[in-house]
């Protein structure tokens, strides 16, 4: 058996992604999803890798009080960076194709920090995957945002989605981080547990 280490926990994806679902289904692991309404705020003071290392902490921290001896928990949460800034999960359609058109032609990086916690210790631990976008039209860009749902992603694109197919040119890293979860990352945490 695959993880026979935690043959005897109870494994939590602190998440309602279904991306991140999705990814831990595939490494072949029994768990349950539970999800906490936690308002994602961070001092803007905090370099680019702090942030998703600072929200996924904050949403491992919701569930503190609920976790049993047997618990193991899994909280995340993926970035956007262009430049010195960060795109967060667009409030509006207007904003997720503002936010495309930034991301049109050039080079970003996008960052995912997960959180593993039980009541004895808690490690976090981040990943970076650089992704190159082609020049987008107007046209591919209104056609993404009106098809697709943006609002629920960090950058306004998923790369698993029509954005991904035709915008990603290059990409330096795990395709998974940028999906939302490094899964080749938290196999080798929950392999060590």
């Amino acid at each position: 058996m695959i993880l026979a280490n935690l043959s005897d926990r109870n494994i939590i994806l602190g998440s309602g992604s279904p991306r991140r679902k999705l990814l831990l289904e595939g490494l072949g692991i029994c768990f349950s999803v539970r999800t906490k309404n936690v308002k994602e705020v961070y001092d803007e003071k905090l370099q680019r890798q702090e942030v998703p290392r600072f929200l996924s902490e904050l949403k491992a921290n919701s569930f503190e009080l609920d976790l049993n001896p047997q618990d193991l928990l899994i909280t995340s949460d993926t970035t956007v960076c262009l430049n010195n800034g960060i795109l967060n999960k667009p409030k509006d359609l207007n904003e997720a194709k503002l936010m495309l058109q930034k991301l049109s032609g050039k080079t970003h990086t996008v960052i995912t920090a997960v959180t593993i916690t039980d009541l004895e210790k808690c490690v976090t631990f981040h990943d970076e995957t650089e992704v190159t976008f082609r020049e987008l039209s107007e046209e591919e860009i209104d056609y993404y945002v009106e098809k697709f749902k943006p609002l629920d992603k960090a950058g306004a694109y998923g790369a698993q989605e029509f954005m991904g197919y035709i915008a990603i040119e290059k990409l330096e890293g795990s395709y998974f981080n940028v999906m939302g979860l490094p899964v080749h990352r938290v196999f080798e945490e929950l392999s060590n547990w």
